[in-house]
């Protein structure tokens, strides 16, 4: 487009989110739906982190990890589900532009840290099952540290990136995002910028936002089932598998939902489909604290003694 042509566009102030398009029926019944399992999946993720931080039987490595997997969760939730939850009701589904470009960065880093904690995570457990007579040597707390740091700076860093070069898009209209959310694709569809190399970057970041950590924890999980299978007891082979069932779930739902929605097409009959496996990937935490905490003795005991010094508590007070 010529510079005249660029003068005679009116930029966009503000776009339209306008959800799940006209189910106006489902409108309330999912917006019960979402702020429930909004509301059970915070409560869920803090009481892990209030329990790993004040249980001293939890002060290890995978529980380190977990704290800050949770801590992600409701980050990266409370990033999109708020506006979510306004999409079903009536009334302004308007958000600025610096408004969808923020919600974009906060979201993009929050998934892609969560991508790289998921392989950390996998790490762990390869030491923990593989090598466990060098375990506590190798995943000592400054390799836990490191790890933990290094998954919110590539987020940061690709997120930040991606976000740049979308922000400097024009966009002068139509203003309905197609989408609950700012997502990048159909982001793009409402610029009148030439995207094709943003296209491009978006898809070469792809590999190391969400393949490249899939793809170790995937290799990880490879050396770990082989090593199990090697152990001659089938009780020793349960007990080292019940160790990292949590997280491989985890994985396979997390990780699994997000390659889907990026190698769907974007053509208009699967873009509701599209829009379903990111309402997937919203609502998926509420897994995080439910297997680890229904599935995991160590969890519950944590869970009971601080019941039990809340009781004490209680009665020494009255």
């Amino acid at each position: 487009m010529e510079r005249g042509e660029w003068d005679n566009q009116t930029l966009l102030m503000e776009f339209l989110l306008p959800g799940l398009g006209d189910a106006h029926k489902l409108q309330t019944p999912l917006f019960v739906l979402c702020l429930t399992i909004y509301t059970v999946t915070m409560v869920g993720n803090m009481l892990i982190i209030v329990l790993v931080i004040t249980d001293p039987h939890l002060h290890t490595p995978m529980y380190f990890f977990l704290v800050n997997l949770s801590s992600l969760e409701t980050c990266y939730r409370y990033s999109i589900l708020p506006r979510l939850l306004v999409s079903f009701l009536p009334g302004d589904r308007t958000i600025s532009v610096q408004g969808c470009m923020a919600q974009f960065f906060f979201f993009g880093t929050f998934a892609t840290s969560e991508c790289y904690l998921l392989a950390a995570m996998s790490y762990d457990r390869y030491l923990a099952i593989c090598k466990p007579l060098h375990y506590s040597g190798l995943m000592n707390w400054k390799v836990c540290l490191q790890l933990v740091t290094g998954s919110w700076v590539v987020g940061l860093l690709i997120s930040t990136g991606i976000t740049s070069f979308i922000a400097r898009q024009r966009f002068c209209g139509p203003n309905a995002i197609d989408h609950f959310f700012c997502e990048e694709a159909p982001l793009l569809e409402l610029s009148c910028s030439d995207t094709g190399m943003i296209r491009i970057l978006i898809i070469i970041l792809s590999f190391p936002d969400v393949v490249f950590p899939f793809l170790f924890t995937l290799a990880s999980y490879v050396c770990i089932i082989a090593a199990i299978l090697r152990i001659p007891s089938s009780i020793g082979r349960h007990k080292a598998f019940s160790t990292c069932s949590s997280h491989l779930t985890m994985v396979i739902v997390f990780c699994g939902t997000l390659i889907i929605v990026y190698m769907l097409p974007r053509t208009v009959p699967l873009r509701q489909l599209n829009k379903l496996f990111f309402f997937h990937t919203v609502l998926t935490p509420l897994i995080n604290p439910l297997i680890y905490s229904l599935r995991n003795r160590e969890v519950k005991g944590a869970l009971e003694r601080l019941l039990r010094r809340a009781i004490a508590c209680t009665d020494s007070s009255n």
